[in-house]
């Protein structure tokens, strides 16, 4: 199952605005908060006694906490990694290494008496076989991808799928971020143009993000990176249906209630004996049988992708049957056109694959 997720920076903002924003957060169903630690300049005694307050606020909030470290903020809390008893006083649930301490320590880690999971790096190549063969403990073991202030800097989608499949091969559990687009935002450094994961969500809707990530289905939990993300940006991606693949389409003017009906049918389906110039739903032809669709004068014969069609009555064996372009496609007056999906819903395309539900977004 995937869990939704906020960053809070809390050396950045009041703890007012943190906890209300853990509240409200933990109220619409988010499951995950990530912290970092690395940007904490506090002394020890300080970091554990206000970090040990947010933990706690977090669970009673029904979210778990994971926080980013490295050698250099053990060192500073007076951790090993045979000892991680601070962190347990402070409530921590996830520790991210950041940074490595060598492959035994890497190991010996896993095995922690406080029940600690160890979180690693998703976007750089760890020998996650190695690991196991020589002992790591994998129930105890997940991974998180990094996120990318500076803009040009986020991974290619090519990469992220090629490192975040390794672990999911392995059976590790993967977080990776979005980004909320609310101005004035933050993260743990003072860079301000986004936090996602993947370069291409940089400037995205906060929701075809989510979207999109859920697609590729690789990450399990989805983090928004930067804060504070809007109210309507939490309900939004809080009632995103992750069920399947999710589009929005603007419909064409005048299109008919049948039509409609069958646009937002909620069973739709790619067909198995599918091909790479359409994604066909086929069931409608079933479902609706009977109901007339007349056709309307379509003065370009040409459809582009994303543009999504319903055959009309002048096909009637196969009327009712839903498609979206893949690619440029002459069609007969056989078919009406009833929408095209919106701005940059044309990624998700790449996703539907044979019998894979998707629906679309009124």
């Amino acid at each position: 199952m995937k869990n939704l997720g906020i960053s809070v920076y809390p050396e950045h903002t009041t703890k007012e605005k943190a906890y209300a924003y853990i509240r409200e957060a933990g109220k619409l169903g988010f499951k995950r908060i990530f912290t970092c630690f690395l940007s904490v300049t506090e002394s020890k005694e300080d970091t554990v006694r206000n970090f040990g307050e947010f933990c706690r606020t977090a669970h009673e909030a029904g979210m778990i906490v994971a926080a980013d470290t490295n050698p250099g903020v053990f060192e500073k809390l007076g951790a090993t990694p045979y000892d991680l008893s601070v962190f347990k006083e402070i409530g921590l649930d996830i520790i991210r290494l950041d940074g490595h301490f060598g492959e035994t320590e890497d190991i010996a880690i896993t095995h922690n008496k406080e029940g600690i999971r160890i979180e690693y790096n998703g976007s750089g190549t760890i020998g996650i076989e190695n690991m196991l063969t020589c002992g790591a403990d994998a129930e105890n073991m997940c991974f998180c991808s990094n996120f990318f202030p500076q803009r040009h800097t986020g991974m290619g989608l090519k990469r992220y799928i090629e490192l975040s499949s390794r672990y999911r091969r392995a059976g590790m559990r993967l977080a990776s971020f979005i980004t909320s687009q609310e101005k004035n935002t933050f993260g743990p450094w003072p860079v301000y143009d986004g936090l996602p994961t993947i370069e291409m969500h940089r400037d995205l809707p906060i929701d075809l993000q989510l979207r999109h990530m859920n697609a590729i289905d690789l990450a399990q939990d989805i983090l928004i990176g930067n804060c504070f993300a809007s109210q309507e940006e939490l309900e939004l991606l809080a009632n995103t249906d992750l069920t399947k693949i999710n589009m929005r389409i603007d419909l064409e003017e005048g299109i008919s209630e049948a039509e409609k009906d069958i646009i937002f049918w909620d069973r739709h389906a790619h067909r198995d004996d599918c091909n790479e110039l359409i994604v066909r739903s086929s069931w409608p032809r079933v479902v609706f049988k009977g109901i007339s669709i007349p056709a309307r004068p379509r003065p370009e014969k040409t459809v582009h992708r994303g543009d999504v069609v319903v055959v009309n009555d002048n096909l009637e064996h196969y009327r009712g049957e839903l498609w979206i372009a893949l690619q440029d496609l002459e069609l007969s007056d056989e078919y009406n056109l009833v929408g095209r999906l919106s701005a940059h819903e044309e990624i998700l395309l790449d996703w539907i694959r044979p019998r894979y539900a998707f629906g679309f977004i009124r």
